[in-house]
């Protein structure tokens, strides 16, 4: 009776250990899966593609940082809505290509809302008004407006609204030559060389570009081709470009959109 009484106390403890220990594995699964429904609820980091040679909207500063009155406006929307951003920097001709293989998920690059690009892109409201001029070297006196381009060499960044208008200058038979560069900083020194009659390229670039580097470049003729900047995005994105616009909506409604205008833009880079 004693033998077959301890047989059975051994038992008993064994089936107790297994069943403790079955216990200690059931509490450690639903650790491993409130972990797993964490990095899943992690929200998404959303990359913001510019080109950062477009001053004051997009540029590096001395330590190599990408700064600008989009990348700031881009940061409020991005804290208003509770998303997180990261900037890249790519080619502005690259930039609507990067969207849609998924490469970056918002274009912030002082793009202009065109018919052709709302047939790849969507783009958010306008947040900017702009328009294009030209630049010539300070010591020019022959060139005092569009109507002067007559055979001359004109220079603007590739993919930009002012290359369009280049090229449009040289298929009617007035502009000589459309130099298509990769940023505007290249145009300049074309122009400044004598590689390039004229410049034609945004407003308030322009202008800051000659802010910068004062007595190099003039401004002449009237501003013209009025025009609106977006921020683009995936037709795929609905959400997002939501997201984006009620963002926009806020920080132009709580002043924070004046705060960075003021920042950013001369009353002459306005204009």
């Amino acid at each position: 009776m004693k033998k077959t009484s301890k047989l059975l106390t051994a038992g008993l403890l064994v089936l107790s250990m297994l069943a403790f220990a079955g216990c200690g594995n059931k509490q450690e699964a639903p650790a491993g899966n409130e972990a797993g429904q964490q990095a899943e609820q992690q929200a998404k980091v959303y990359v913001v593609g510019t080109n950062p040679t477009f001053a004051p909207f997009e540029s590096q500063d001395d330590n190599g940082n990408i700064v600008g009155f989009d990348i700031d406006l881009m940061e409020a929307i991005a804290a208003d809505q509770g998303i997180e951003i990261k900037v890249e920097s790519l080619e502005f001709d690259a930039l609507i290509m990067a969207l849609g293989n998924g490469s970056i998920d918002i274009i912030a690059s002082g793009m202009t809302i065109t018919p052709e690009r709302l047939e790849q892109v969507d783009f958010t409201d306008s947040y900017y008004t702009a328009g294009l001029n030209i630049a010539v070297a300070e010591e020019n006196t022959t060139i005092n407006g569009i109507d002067d381009l007559k055979g001359k060499v004109l220079a603007a960044q590739i993919g930009t609204t002012g290359a369009l208008m280049c090229q449009q200058l040289v298929d009617d038979g007035i502009a000589k030559e459309a130099k298509l560069l990769a940023d505007i900083n290249i145009c300049m020194l074309d122009l400044q060389n004598g590689a390039c009659d004229a410049v034609i390229n945004d407003i308030p670039v322009t202008n800051d570009y000659i802010k910068a580097n004062p007595g190099v470049v003039k401004v002449v003729g009237e501003n013209f081709n009025a025009e609106e900047y977006g921020f683009a995005v995936s037709k795929e994105a609905p959400e997002l470009l939501a997201k984006l616009n009620a963002g926009l909506a806020n920080v132009i409604a709580n002043g924070t959109y004046d705060n960075l205008y003021a920042k950013y833009f001369t009353e002459a880079a306005a204009e």
